[in-house]
């Protein structure tokens, strides 16, 4: 356990963790790391975790999703392969290629199609049986952050274009739009109700971002991971609660934080880790929130610590830290 008493996650990866997702059907949870691995740990109520499986890539591995009924985890990595691991049989194969790193792998809600998002500068969707895309989009830029809700599919690329996406129409880009924010885009998230997105940068900012032109007075960024000596740290993360659309966001300052966008103010900020925090993720009903305390490189190699200290930890989440609180009076 650490400072605020959450568990740890057994056999944690040996070098950075690069993203995490949690099954929707039971509690797994998936990780892919700098160390080639991608990892999956069945998670019990009583906080204990058991490693029950893990398969390679030949580089860095530096997404991973689940599809929509838990059978099959996709991912991507620095070894430009989109690879696919089945649970029931507990085999990994490449399903495709990209021509340079896959930052991006996706399960999309509709039907077993996993989509995916390349520092070569094209979205690729893969339905699993072919070896060739079922669908390509040539992207402004390189893909650096990608999530996906319903019919809406957001990427955040380098040069901070945004590339919106609506499913229903998924080869044409709906919208091609410049960050709200100043400086480098590090993660973007799709709202549950996938009316917008909110959007994380290098400078210690989010921005909300809605879709639809009627919304668009709704729109506001506000600053955040940054301490009182006025650093200013990167965004590394942002999830939304799956029950109650609030959402966590963490940092290269070692924090993560809860926040309701809806009453514009923070729910619930968590002591500092000894550590930055590079990846989070709730669970099915929002119950567990799943964080990765490991080095994120904004500092380059030369400040990276010479012996592995990656952490996973579980935080149970109480309703009084994530619930909405209704409008603030201003």
């Amino acid at each position: 356990m650490n400072n605020i008493k959450d568990f740890e996650v057994t056999s944690p990866p040996s070098d950075t963790v690069s993203n995490m997702d949690f099954s929707s059907q039971a509690d797994f949870l998936a990780v892919s790391s700098w160390d080639n691995q991608v990892r999956i740990y069945e998670v019990h109520s009583s906080g204990n975790t058991i490693p029950r499986a893990s398969y390679a890539h030949e580089a860095p591995a530096l997404c991973v999703s689940w599809n929509k009924d838990g059978t099959k985890i996709g991912s991507g990595g620095a070894d430009k392969a989109v690879r696919v691991y089945d649970v029931t049989t507990g085999q990994a194969m490449q399903i495709g290629q990209h021509n340079d790193a896959v930052k991006c792998a996706e399960f999309l809600e509709q039907g077993n199609i996993l989509a995916t998002g390349s520092w070569d500068k094209t979205l690729k969707y893969w339905d699993l049986r072919s070896p060739e895309p079922i669908g390509t989009v040539q992207l402004p830029e390189r893909c650096y952050t990608m999530d996906s809700k319903g019919p809406l599919l957001v990427a955040g690329l380098a040069e901070k274009h945004i590339s919106v996406i609506d499913l229903n129409n998924p080869t044409t880009i709906f919208k091609n739009t410049t960050s709200s924010l100043k400086w480098q885009t590090r993660v973007v998230a799709c709202f549950p109700d996938a009316k917008g997105y909110a959007i994380g940068s290098i400078e210690g900012r989010i921005g909300i971002q809605y879709v639809e032109a009627k919304d668009l007075s709704k729109n506001f960024s506000f600053k955040c991971h940054r301490d009182e000596s006025k650093n200013v740290f990167s965004v590394n993360d942002v999830n939304f609660h799956p029950l109650h659309g609030t959402f966590s966001t963490c940092g290269s300052d070692g924090t993560f934080s809860f926040w309701d966008k809806d009453s514009r103010q923070r729910l619930k900020a968590f002591p500092k880790n000894n550590g930055q925090v590079s990846s989070t993720r709730f669970n099915k009903d929002g119950s567990i929130f799943a964080y990765a305390v490991s080095y994120d490189w904004s500092k380059g190699y030369k400040h990276a610590p010479s012996l592995n200290q990656t952490k996973i930890y579980l935080h149970a989440v109480k309703d009084d830290e994530i619930k909405p609180r209704g409008t603030k009076k201003r």
